[in-house]
């Protein structure tokens, strides 16, 4: 009989390596207008290996991560040809979901929207305006979203951070790209929020790491400079990136009377771009005179009072917005969604409780997806899905000790060792998380030639941080995105 010491021994000895867990499944999308789409979606999990080497020694190829991702490849299509785009949102703690199930997989959630939402249990439909007509798909879930964990006995903190993040969700996509034989195909990353500061790191670490280059970033709602977004002492930044955003969701609350939301946001971003950076600069050396007409300007631009603009000195906090804008109607309105307002339940508090806008489209997704991968891809897995994990936080940037939190560099080498890359950013104008204001400063200052800046093109929506939501920009952003693609202008 071996001895109590020689069990955990014994025990580990007989452990099995953890191996991919994937399910296959054939599907059909009948669309009016177009050709049937026979494709095949693959789910589960794959195992994610390090080299690990010790004074030289090379001491294996260990698995430190199991990967949740669901792919999707239309079926005879061009083979190696055929363009893919790899998917991720942000967070840092989001899974895959919204891209996934909002915009550009082959089923999409029914929910409503902002004004007009759908009560439980919600629903899925065909997507007809899919992505996958155009470009196969790969969704990923980053370590502790989704289904994706360290492997038993691993540590999934050291997954939580800036590098490790880029470089796991790096390593997926070359094992799929080699795996499946597309390193002739034309290569797409596609992310959101957070996603785009993933996106610009990935595509840079792949082109030094793998010498794998890409043919485009689609970038949504982008933030690839934290400090275009961080209300912290003396950085003024903010506070001028955010004011068109926040004329924007005045208007569609009805505090710009008749006025067009085109000609509101125009004159927010004149002012934003020259006047009120001025103004913040002054400080006290403003007259009265001055000081009044700041004011006045920036309390009729974002619907706030006069008042309240004066006692926070001419700078209005995002959060502190979505509480200010509708007090008077016992609402707030929403963060990533400016459109969607909610109840809250004391309205002399500074910040609101909850972000309505967050809470409307959580439901619905959770749900839709939780339905989706079990019912209809017939993965199972008793693991809670992590739609949003908050086991990520604190998120470690120990790579930028000392200075701003900034991929605009690594976006712009990208550019210049490959003049081919193409990028796409879409921005919501109701979108107080990545205001389009921020996006458009720090591409605007992007160190590339003017030549290779125009590969960057701009698409607006009047929706928010998940603009696939309100269906009208739903439409216009497949079809941008298409287009996109297909290397269309």
């Amino acid at each position: 009989m071996a001895s109590n010491g020689d069990t955990p021994a014994a025990e580990k000895a007989e452990k099995p390596e953890p191996s991919d867990d994937l399910v296959s499944t054939q599907h059909t999308l009948t669309s009016p207008g177009f050709e049937d789409l026979h494709y095949t979606a693959t789910t589960g999990r794959i195992v994610l290996r390090e080299e690990e080497h010790t004074d030289d020694v090379f001491e294996g190829h260990k698995a430190k991560a199991e990967l949740s991702i669901t792919s999707y490849v239309v079926d005879n299509g061009d083979g190696p040809q055929r363009p893919v785009t790899f998917a991720f949102n942000g967070g840092p703690g989001s899974s895959s979901v919204w891209l996934h199930l909002g915009l550009l997989g082959p089923r999409r959630v029914v929910m409503g929207d902002a004004g007009a939402p759908l009560p439980p249990p919600y629903g899925l439909t065909d997507n007809h305006e899919t992505l996958l007509r155009d470009s196969d798909l790969v969704f990923i879930d980053p370590v502790s979203t989704g289904y994706s964990r360290a492997v038993e006995g691993g540590k999934a903190k050291d997954y939580h951070g800036y590098l490790k993040d880029v470089e796991s969700i790096s390593e997926v996509i070359r094992l799929w790209v080699t795996r499946n034989n597309r390193w002739l195909s034309p290569k797409f990353l596609c992310g959101e929020s957070y996603g785009t500061l993933r996106a610009a790191a990935v595509a840079e670490h792949l082109q030094n790491r793998h010498g794998m280059y890409l043919n485009g970033l689609a970038m949504i709602s982008l933030t690839i400079d934290l400090g275009t977004l961080d209300f912290t002492d003396h950085n003024d930044i903010p506070y001028i990136t955010y004011l068109p955003t926040y004329a924007a969701i005045a208007h569609y609350h009805g505090k710009h009377g008749d006025r067009s939301l085109a000609d509101v946001v125009a004159e927010a971003e004149a002012y934003a771009a020259k006047d009120y950076p001025w103004a913040l600069q002054r400080g006290h050396r403003l007259t009265a005179e001055e000081r009044a007409e700041a004011v006045s300007t920036l309390a009729r631009l974002t619907g706030l009072s006069e008042d309240y603009v004066d006692r926070v000195d001419l700078r209005v906090e995002h959060i502190r917005f979505s509480s200010e804008l509708l007090r008077s109607e016992r609402l707030v309105v929403g963060r990533l969604d400016g459109r969607f307002t909610g109840e809250d339940s004391d309205y002399g508090r500074e910040h609101w409780s909850a972000d309505p806008s967050m809470s409307a489209i959580s439901g619905p997704y959770t749900a839709a997806l939780n339905h989706y991968l079990r019912a209809e891809l017939t993965y199972e897995s008793d693991l809670p899905y992590e739609v949003i994990s908050r086991r990520v936080h604190p998120w470690s940037y120990k790579e930028f000790e000392g200075r701003n939190i900034s991929v605009a560099d690594k976006l712009a080498a990208a550019m210049r060792v490959n003049p081919a890359l193409r990028v796409q950013v879409a921005c919501g104008y109701h979108d107080a998380a990545t205001p389009h204001f921020a996006a458009e400063y720090t591409l605007n200052r992007l160190a590339v030639s003017r030549e290779l800046y125009g590969n960057i093109e701009y698409k607006y929506y009047e929706a928010g941080h998940m603009m696939y939501v309100h269906e009208e920009s739903r439409l216009q952003q497949s079809a941008d995105l298409a287009a996109f693609v297909r290397g269309e202008r």
